[in-house]
């Protein structure tokens, strides 16, 4: 289970590496700016205009994808800093999902709220075969 949980959790970690990227070095590319068109409906000059915010918030998924991965090799704390960082993606998730498309709740949320309950289940039973957390 222990296995398990850490291929949650970089799984998470790997679609924030992606999110960060495509908002900090691709967000001006239509394609991408597009995904939002039912939201928003960008031009390519006002996806030009935003694309310094959009690349602040890719620093932000960047964070949370190095946080994530440090979590993964942390020897102290291991699993505290897992559940902070899921945390913090499920409750992104669940802003973006009320703010940006419901997709978002699909795409962070959810996957961050099944790592946790993974790093839970592998924790209990870490505890009950006598293991440290």
């Amino acid at each position: 289970m222990q296995t398990l949980a850490k291929v949650a959790v970089g799984f998470v970690a790997l679609v924030h590496v992606v999110i960060s990227v495509a908002e900090m070095f691709f967000w001006k590319c239509p394609r991408v700016y597009g995904r939002l068109d039912d939201v928003f409906h960008f031009t390519q000059a006002q996806a030009d205009t935003v694309a310094p915010i959009v690349a602040n918030a890719g620093l932000y998924n960047a964070f949370l994808a190095a946080g994530l991965v440090w979590s993964l090799w942390a020897t102290s704390y291991s699993k505290s800093l897992k559940f902070f960082f899921l945390s913090c993606v499920t409750i992104a998730g669940i802003y973006g999902g009320f703010t940006l498309k419901p997709i978002t709740f699909a795409m962070q949320t959810a996957p961050a709220l099944f790592a946790m309950f993974l790093v839970w289940i592998a924790d209990k039973q870490s505890v009950s075969r006598g293991g440290t957390t």
